[in-house]
């Protein structure tokens, strides 16, 4: 019998199971955190703190709870990446119903590549992107008569914000895999919108980063080879879609022709 879909409560309570196990996962992981939360704040400001020193300054609390809530945002950022694994592999487990069979057992791969891009996004903006974006915007103050004393909760935001685009933007060719496996573009449409993928790729570098050009520029062109992986992997794809489609064309003919000798015996 064929499969008929499940009416949409059954999606909703899947969803609303896989939504609180990700929830779970989160508020459990950021728990642990919080108690290494003055550990997190500084490793993750370490490039904000680096061109403090060197002009002079330091960072403020300007607010009695300035510190705590900004230690709990370290925390949650920490937790969030640690609950990634489960994140990914719940999201996995709500689409894979209407993958195939075989898509379905890259349920695995699926979970470390998406972990380990976002991770590798994040640690590329942090190690190779944050000093260079700070040091461009602290040095407006070149006539002296101006002295930058940045906030604790706005650092950490503006950092915490590149973090995530960086971690987000590297997740590019999953995006491009899962529409290519599910058949919703071909590697064709993806090469042939080259153009304006380009111009969405800095679009949304612009919506993702601080208003400055440094930061869309280094978020940009990662993202640029990234969407030609993910041109590269739908493409092999597409090969195996093909040749997979002309295996079952060949299969029933030959399976037919020692049919046709019985009876013509």
């Amino acid at each position: 019998m064929p499969d008929e879909p499940a009416p949409i409560t059954e999606h909703l309570a899947e969803l609303r199971k896989r939504i609180f196990w990700i929830l779970a996962s989160l508020f459990f992981f950021t728990a642990i955190a919080f108690g290494f939360a003055e550990e997190i704040f500084l490793f993750l400001l370490e490039p904000v703190v680096t061109v403090m020193e060197e002009r002079g300054s330091k960072l403020q609390a300007i607010s009695p709870t300035e510190t705590f809530f900004t230690y709990l945002k370290a925390a949650l950022l920490a937790g969030f990446m640690a609950s990634l694994p489960v994140t990914f592999w719940h999201l996995w487990a709500f689409i894979s119903p209407g993958l195939y069979a075989q898509e379905r057992r890259a349920v695995i791969p699926f979970v470390i590549a998406s972990t380990l891009l976002f991770a590798g996004g994040a640690t590329f903006g942090y190690t190779q992107v944050f000093p260079i974006v700070f040091e461009f915007l602290s040095g407006f103050d070149t006539s002296g008569l101006i002295e930058q004393s940045w906030t604790m909760s706005l650092a950490f935001s503006t950092t915490a914000r590149l973090f995530l685009a960086f971690g987000v933007a590297f997740e590019l060719p999953i995006l491009i895999f899962f529409l290519a496996i599910t058949g919703i573009v071909s590697a064709r449409k993806l090469w042939t919108g080259t153009p304006y993928a380009v111009l969405g790729i800095f679009m949304t570098a612009a919506l993702l980063t601080p208003p400055d050009f440094v930061s869309q520029v280094f978020l940009a062109i990662p993202m640029l080879f990234l969407y030609l992986l993910g041109v590269g992997a739908a493409w092999l794809i597409d090969s195996k879609r093909q040749a997979s489609a002309q295996d079952d064309e060949s299969g029933p003919a030959e399976d037919g022709s020692p049919d046709s000798d019985d009876h013509s015996e």
